[in-house]
């Protein structure tokens, strides 16, 4: 049974930083995509980043590259998070694909055209002074 359960979350101000984890179980695939989404209050829930299991390569949303930082190491993924704002806030999942597209659309589940197969429970983070 696949599980994905993440920590890390909490409050910090605007402009600090924080460190997602997630810890995967359950599965052992040659190719997958794993990462995060984010939820806000009242408003749908968006990719953040992810990592291709195969040969580490990233994708980020916009909003987010150049502050979030994606990362792995055998079973957990980890999402660095600085200069954090406001609109930053929200649940955070983190997401499995267990079969991502072949080629440069291999991030596709987090741009919204498909769903993951895995979801976590999610984490809160809020950033607010």
């Amino acid at each position: 049974q696949v599980q994905l359960v993440e920590s890390g979350g909490g409050l910090v101000q605007p402009g600090g930083s924080l460190t997602l984890s997630c810890v995967g179980s359950g599965f052992r695939l040659d190719s997958y995509a794993i990462g995060w989404f984010r939820q806000a209050p009242g408003k749908e829930r968006e990719g953040v980043s992810c990592i291709k299991s195969r040969d580490g390569s990233t994708y980020y949303a916009d909003s987010v590259k150049g502050r979030f930082t994606i990362s792995n190491s055998k079973n957990m993924v980890y999402l660095h998070m600085s200069s954090l704002r406001p609109e930053d806030t929200g649940v955070y999942y983190c997401a499995l694909d267990m079969s991502p597209p072949l080629g440069s659309d291999w991030y596709a589940t987090w741009t919204g055209r498909y769903s993951p197969n895995y979801w976590g429970q999610g984490t809160q983070v809020t950033v607010s002074s």
